[in-house]
């Protein structure tokens, strides 16, 4: 059985200008990516040093009806908002994204009691991370145009630490560069207006991961995430969070995770193959015997970037998830057609 050391809380994953690799179930006060001490083995200036730190942070809710993905990305030389709405009973989609070149806002270095917004002409976001108080809120508007018809939504996020056991990592991709990224599985309460149409979310029955990154990642990143959340044969609410990325030592610390009835279960590093293609099935499997999943894509999102010298792909099928998992006191849980997300990403910038 695959085990890993859960280390003390600490307030940064940074220590003396060096990076502090490891897994912990507490948030950090502060993650400043800049306090590492020549990342790169030599001084460079302090904005291009910024300039190589990537950030992001993910949302999604489930429930029995609908599916929500939305994705806040700041690559620095751009910056992109994704949003996908999945309809599961009238297999309708609505998907929206917006790129913006340059600088503009940044995502905070603390989560406990921080907020970014974003507005234009046709979009807005916000983001009240407020861990302090054990919510995460979410408010996005859409507005309606010839194609699409408008959407507003208003996500709360209930992290509370004694139902909830999140947890935190620092990964190391190189001696003096790393990736933070910081993940949790919650209930999920609010209010969703599509097109006129109102939908209420509970917190009884829907459910959805906040996740929150940043790295220096490498010149040519590449990842491949698989997600999803729902209940057991218990109705315990229960979720799966697992990747395969650049990163080193995978076997000792890794982002992978699984929650069940507010446990954490640290995962052993994955494989994750699509044999035939993105747009077939895809095999995530790990050498231990805890993970033995398939991932069959329904709904195939793709979206990119191309400025320059720079490129961005990101692939994310919406789908089913079938096959096993097994948690910290040895029990398997059967997954059958678990809907969720894969995805792909591809980054040169």
């Amino acid at each position: 059985m695959y085990t890993r050391e859960i280390l003390p809380p600490r307030a940064s994953p940074i220590e003396d200008g060096n990076p502090v690799i490891g897994t912990w179930d507490r948030p950090f006060e502060k993650v400043d990516l800049q306090e590492i001490r020549r990342p790169y083995g030599y001084l460079i200036p302090r904005w291009a040093r910024d300039i190589r730190i990537k950030e992001w942070q993910s949302f999604s809710a489930h429930d029995d009806d609908y599916s929500l993905e939305a994705l806040f990305c700041n690559v620095k030389l751009y910056r992109m908002a994704q949003v996908i709405l999945y309809d599961k009973k009238n297999d309708q989609k609505f998907m929206f994204r917006k790129i913006k070149p340059g600088t503009g806002w940044k995502l905070p270095l603390s989560l406990a009691n921080s907020s970014v917004d974003s507005h234009s002409s046709s979009f807005f976001f916000r983001i009240h991370s407020w861990l302090d108080a054990d919510t995460v809120k979410l408010d996005i508007n859409i507005e309606e145009t010839s194609k699409k018809p408008s959407l507003t939504i208003h996500l709360a996020y209930n992290i509370n630490n004694q139902d909830i056991t999140p947890m935190a990592v620092s990964l190391g991709f190189s001696e003096r560069r790393s990736m933070y990224t910081y993940k949790t599985l919650a209930p999920v309460r609010g209010d969703i207006v599509f097109g006129g149409q109102h939908i209420i979310l509970k917190q009884e029955t829907c459910s959805g991961f906040f996740c929150d990154y940043k790295g220096i990642f490498p010149y040519r990143m590449e990842a491949a995430i698989c997600r999803a959340v729902g209940f057991d044969e218990n109705n315990y609410r229960f979720g799966f969070n697992v990747a395969e990325n650049q990163a080193r030592e995978t076997y000792k610390n890794n982002e992978n995770a699984l929650w069940q009835n507010g446990i954490l279960t640290p995962l052993p590093p994955v494989l994750i193959t699509m044999p035939n293609g993105l747009d077939a099935e895809w095999v995530i499997q790990d050498v231990e015997g805890m993970i033995d999943l398939t991932f069959t894509p329904k709904e195939l999102n793709k979206s990119g970037a191309k400025l320059g010298f720079t490129r961005a792909d990101f692939i994310a099928p919406l789908g089913y998830y079938n096959g096993m998992l097994v948690n910290s006191s040895g029990e398997k849980i059967k997954i059958k057609n678990l809907f969720g997300l894969g995805e792909k990403l591809y980054l040169r910038v």
